[in-house]
């Protein structure tokens, strides 16, 4: 038989209970990326994208968090069945001490061997290479999204601006004849 309490159990207003909430920083809540390589779609045909964990040391994940990674110059190589990231720059960190990390290292990217297998498949043909598009949070890990990459010749470059060029266009003309059929 259950006992039975004298006393009354009242519930708190709820709106007394919670605090309110800071606002999670975008970056580390994976709503933004913490570094991208804009120039990547501009000098290189991506052809497929691949997405991978990257292995850190110590602060730089506090650093990524902070805004301070750059992909601008980064390659990935593929070397004894593992892939690395080459020349990517993590600043250090703010609060870090003497022991802080080195801002350009070889850092290990974290594949399945299959994909390590097709990767390095991929960079063996001539002209393609492997180039980190962005830097980001998922489920509070940092990953990579590496992009098998073909060089653009410079005429490639301009037939993509041309072709942007007349999509603006195209839409700009679009939106005008929408405004003057709404008045």
């Amino acid at each position: 038989m259950a006992r039975q309490t004298s006393h009354v159990i009242v519930q708190k207003d709820a709106a007394s209970v919670k605090k309110p909430a800071r606002p999670r920083d975008p970056v580390a809540a994976g709503e933004r990326d913490a570094a991208q390589n804009r120039m990547a779609g501009h000098n290189y045909f991506l052809l497929e994208k691949y997405e991978c964990g990257v292995a850190l040391r110590g602060t730089e994940v506090k650093s990524i968090r902070q805004g301070n990674a750059n992909l601008k110059d980064s390659y990935g190589l593929i070397k004894d069945g593992e892939a690395f990231l080459l020349n990517m720059h993590i600043g250090p960190y703010s609060h870090g001490n003497m022991s802080n990390h080195d801002a350009v290292r070889t850092r290990k990217l974290l594949l399945h061997r299959e994909e390590v297998r097709r990767l390095l498949s991929k960079t063996q043909i001539k002209g393609h290479t492997l180039i980190p598009t962005r830097l980001y949070f998922k489920n509070g890990r940092v990953k990579c999204e590496l992009a098998v990459a073909k060089g653009k010749q410079d005429w490639d470059k301009r037939e993509t601006e041309k072709r942007r060029e007349g999509d603006r266009e195209a839409r700009a003309a679009v939106n005008a004849s929408k405004h003057k059929m709404g008045r």
